[in-house]
């Protein structure tokens, strides 16, 4: 099976408005079927249990049954069109380490067709909170769609609690990109992507991907905190953390 699920890329921020900062990294993902997680599973990769790199169901959804628990919140929360394949895009653990700042579940309905998408956010006080995203009347999400969601659940002490993301999800030719922008009071304040080019995911591109980029699962805290206290030195206002939203899933 020609499992082309390895992505390596980068993920960039940039701060718009007075007191700009921007940054860009190497990084990698995972996205693969969840029906053939199974198939994750090799010399140097674990499925739930450890190994160089590996993939535990319980780092995501109710950390029981990934499968059964995303079908029946895409259910619950009407997302009827989704009936077909759904994909995880989430960074693996390395050396049984990982922090994912953002995971993405992708519903597809039996066509093949992008349906839904659930957003599974993070922050680093060990709150989560999901963000569910359809198109109006659950139509076709193409990379020309764009996605909105009302910001509810605290992410960095320099932004507010409040504003709408803007997402657009775009691939071809084994490519995939994400870019959420975030909008404050009517105007553009941070602009974030993530994006990937497709590898298979074998012994060879596992170990490449390790002497490349081997550090990053372990950085990821340790570079959110250094932006922040640059974003510190640069004097931007400061917000105290609120309480997380009572809901789990906003819509």
């Amino acid at each position: 099976m020609n499992k082309n699920w390895l992505f390596k890329g980068r993920v960039g921020h940039a701060r718009i408005g007075e007191k700009r900062n921007a940054f860009v990294y190497d990084s990698f993902f995972i996205c693969f079927p969840l029906s053939q997680r199974e198939q994750l599973k090799s010399r140097f990769f674990g499925l739930n249990r450890w190994n160089l790199f590996s993939w535990f169901e319980k780092d995501h959804g109710d950390g029981v049954d990934a499968e059964h628990w995303i079908r029946q919140l895409f259910s619950d929360h009407g997302a009827n069109a989704v009936d077909g394949e759904i994909h995880l895009q989430a960074m693996p653990r390395i050396f049984g380490y990982v922090f994912n700042p953002i995971s993405f579940w992708y519903g597809h309905d039996k066509q093949g067709q992008l349906r839904a998408v659930l957003c599974e956010v993070r922050n680093t006080f060990g709150e989560q909170h999901r963000y569910l995203l359809q198109a109006p009347e659950q139509a076709v999400i193409t990379n020309d769609t764009a996605l909105h969601s009302e910001k509810v659940f605290h992410v960095s002490p320099f932004y507010p609690v409040s504003g709408e993301y803007r997402f657009r999800f775009s691939g071809s030719n084994g490519n995939r990109r994400v870019a959420i922008d975030y909008w404050q009071s009517g105007e553009l304040a941070l602009k974030t992507y993530v994006s990937g080019e497709a590898c298979e995911l074998n012994d060879r591109h596992l170990m490449a991907t390790l002497a490349q980029l081997g550090w990053t699962t372990v950085m990821v805290v340790w570079r959110i905190h250094w932006q922040a206290l640059r974003l510190w030195l640069k004097g931007v206002s400061f917000h105290r953390k609120p309480n997380p939203p009572t809901l789990e899933t906003t819509r």
